[in-house]
């Protein structure tokens, strides 16, 4: 298996297609191979880098508390072991926060950079979602903690269609019999990055290209998180999908993968 040693963390990492390199940062309890579906589309025209955050997957998972800045150090250490000077980055939820870190602290390493339902800072609600999330890690069983997890990610009209709401309910049992759970101790680690991250001030020193997206209707990272970031870094295009939650862009599944990936072809134009 491809791993790398960050600062002492097993970092699980693999490779899809070929072409300009594009780093791809999941977010909270998920591996990189949640990417799939839009991977599927992306590796045809990128060199798609996926990675297993610490905490989650394949890589190791130390006991936290884990920061945004520490994650994004392993994605650095990932693209030296590559032999990557610079990247593009798509970076979903946790995973836009990283890239937020990435940008701000390694501006040299990163072209251009998709964030997916960010934010620069969780406010009391946010921080209570997150602990609320640990909580519910902690005592319930896993199909049921899956439950949760849609809740929070997944729109009213997903729910409501029927065909969406059955593959809801197979996702939950393949989690229920996935192999490689992510530990408590892994979620904590995670969580602590997430509630912990504040880096909105520094947003205006991002000079690559920023395309930012989020759904209207997500309750997990509200849309008000999504415009803070998008405004406060300069010149960035924002896009926002209507009627759509966290998981906006399983929801958009072919428009997101194409606007997503022209506009990585030519994120100056």
């Amino acid at each position: 298996m491809p791993t790398i040693n960050s600062n002492g963390t097993n970092i699980y990492f693999e490779e899809r297609g070929s072409g300009e390199p594009l780093l791809l940062i999941m977010g909270i309890t998920a591996p990189g191979a949640v990417w799939e579906k839009h991977v599927e589309d992306w590796e045809k025209s990128f060199r798609c880098i996926l990675l297993d955050n610490r905490g989650v997957g394949k890589s190791d998972k130390p006991a936290g508390p884990y920061t945004s800045l520490q994650m994004a150090e392993d994605c650095i250490a990932v693209l030296d072991h590559l032999g990557l000077e610079s990247v593009k980055v798509v970076g979903v939820s946790m995973g836009s926060i990283i890239a937020q870190q990435l940008a701000v602290h390694f501006p040299k390493r990163i072209k251009a950079m998709v964030l997916m339902c960010p934010w620069a800072r969780c406010d009391n609600t946010a921080k209570a979602i997150f602990q609320h999330m640990m909580d519910c890690k902690a005592r319930l069983k896993p199909e049921e903690f899956s439950v949760y997890i849609q809740l929070l990610i997944f729109s009213k009209s997903s729910w409501d269609n029927e065909e969406f709401h059955t593959g809801l309910i197979e996702d939950r049992k393949k989690a229920a019999m996935d192999p490689n759970p992510q530990p408590l101790i892994g979620l904590e680690g995670q969580a602590a990055a997430c509630i912990n991250h504040a880096v909105l001030e520094q947003l205006e020193s991002v000079t690559c290209p920023v395309f930012v997206l989020g759904g209207e209707e997500d309750i997990f990272t509200p849309v008000w998180m999504t415009k803070e970031v998008a405004g406060a870094i300069p010149n960035s295009k924002l896009h926002i999908y209507p009627k759509s939650g966290h998981a906006f862009h399983w929801e958009n599944l072919e428009d997101f993968n194409e606007r997503v990936r022209e506009w990585l072809k030519n994120p100056n134009g």
